[in-house]
């Protein structure tokens, strides 16, 4: 199964419908480069068409594009070793090149080892165009960037605009949905044309979208969006990024596809699935323990391509998904063991121990804390007594 985000990217200015303004500050950059400056930062929310855009002045200028995410590179030497030479270097298919770097906002995160700053001199240095992309410009810690570079800035788009998208996409592919659905999806979307692409793909397979219901977007429906993808669509590139829109940490977006590869998957799919987010959490822990974010990468890789390639057919028809057990276990648990912790965290101070000694007795000191006087003492809340004395 084709993604239709993908199939019906633009590939031309004229087709960047809703991001007009942009496209003229674009216009007169590549016409003006490098009389001024050598870099462009598209700034905006997601589904705006930052990243396309850079992709559309590559075809336009015909310019190889030379494509990386910020956070392939968190540090001043990994920034020399991968964007550097890739400046230095001649295209060998193209008279020009274009280097796209994706989520800025990543080296900014993780920029202790003067990552930002190397980017800012090879911008000065760069004999190439530089697009640059970011949801938020306006960080503190981007203001020096922001001096170096051109900004163009991206609108959500108009409702209109995009179920105007819609409605011809579904016309190319030879399918209809009601037009008040189309209206609400468009509504619903909140200017980001990706997911209200990705809404009336799903709504395309459904036997009657007018059931469907579609929400604003929010954590919960990105996730569902991103999940349908990987588990009914047919693996491909596209999905590598799949979960870079997701406002949620990767490891929750881990939970998730824990809990629901068994919703789609069955037999060996399922033991491949499962045998996949393994090695996912494998680099998960690699990278806490030893800091090796570079594998970062490949938990994402395995997490969408991986998963999405371990079916053998692509899916159709609706599955509801379901929201992680684990992380109501896990707040359940915490909940359960609240008040023991901030006992045997005062007993800890006040008997001078360590507080894993302190939780690692507790049941042997249990009936000594239940005495008034110790309890007193401790200065216990009402709470905590009432711990005890279950």
């Amino acid at each position: 199964m084709k993604n239709w985000v993908e199939e019906y990217r633009p590939k031309k200015f004229s087709e960047m419908i809703g991001q007009e303004e942009a496209v003229l500050k674009v216009k007169n950059f590549i016409e003006n480069f490098p009389k001024k400056k050598k870099a462009m930062v598209f700034y905006g929310p997601p589904g705006t068409g930052k990243t396309t855009l850079a992709h559309v002045v590559a075809k336009e200028i015909k310019a190889e594009i030379f494509e990386l995410n910020a956070s392939d590179f968190r540090n001043k030497e990994n920034i020399k070793t991968i964007l550097k030479p890739a400046m230095e270097q001649r295209s060998l298919l193209n008279d020009s090149k274009l280097i796209l770097i994706d989520e800025v906002d990543g080296i900014s995160t993780y920029s202790d080892w003067g990552g930002l700053n190397e980017l800012i001199k090879l911008i000065e240095e760069t004999p190439y165009p530089i697009v640059i992309t970011a949801n938020d410009i306006w960080k503190k810690n981007l203001s020096d960037l922001r001096k170096k570079v051109d900004l163009v800035g991206f609108k959500e788009i108009n409702y209109q605009i995009i179920k105007t998208v819609l409605v011809e996409i579904l016309k190319k592919e030879n399918k209809s949905i009601d037009g008040e659905l189309l209206t609400t999806v468009a509504i619903k979307a909140k200017g980001d044309l990706r997911a209200a692409i990705n809404d009336i793909q799903t709504l395309a397979e459904v036997e009657n979208p007018s059931l469907f219901l579609i929400d604003e977007r929010n954590k919960e429906t990105d996730i569902f969006n991103a999940l349908r993808l990987v588990f009914k669509g047919k693996a491909n590139n596209s999905l590598t990024t799949i979960y870079d829109e997701v406002k949620m940490p990767i490891d929750e977006i881990m939970l998730w596809v824990e809990e629901n590869i068994p919703e789609e998957y069955k037999g060996e799919e399922l033991a491949r699935a499962f045998e996949r987010l393994s090695k996912a959490d494998v680099f998960k822990g690699r990278i806490y323990k030893q800091q090796y974010w570079r594998f970062l990468v490949y938990q994402n890789l395995l997490l969408s391509y991986g998963i999405s390639a371990a079916k053998r057919d692509i899916k159709t028809g609706f599955t509801k998904y379901n929201k992680p057990t684990r992380i109501l276990k896990i707040w359940l648990h915490n909940q359960k063991i609240k008040h023991k912790k901030s006992i045997a965290i005062k007993y800890a101070k006040y008997s001078h121990i360590s507080q894993r000694r302190a939780m690692q007795d507790f049941d042997i000191l249990r009936p000594i804390l239940k005495d008034p006087e110790i309890s007193k003492e401790l200065k216990l809340e009402k709470q905590e007594i009432e711990y005890l004395e279950k």
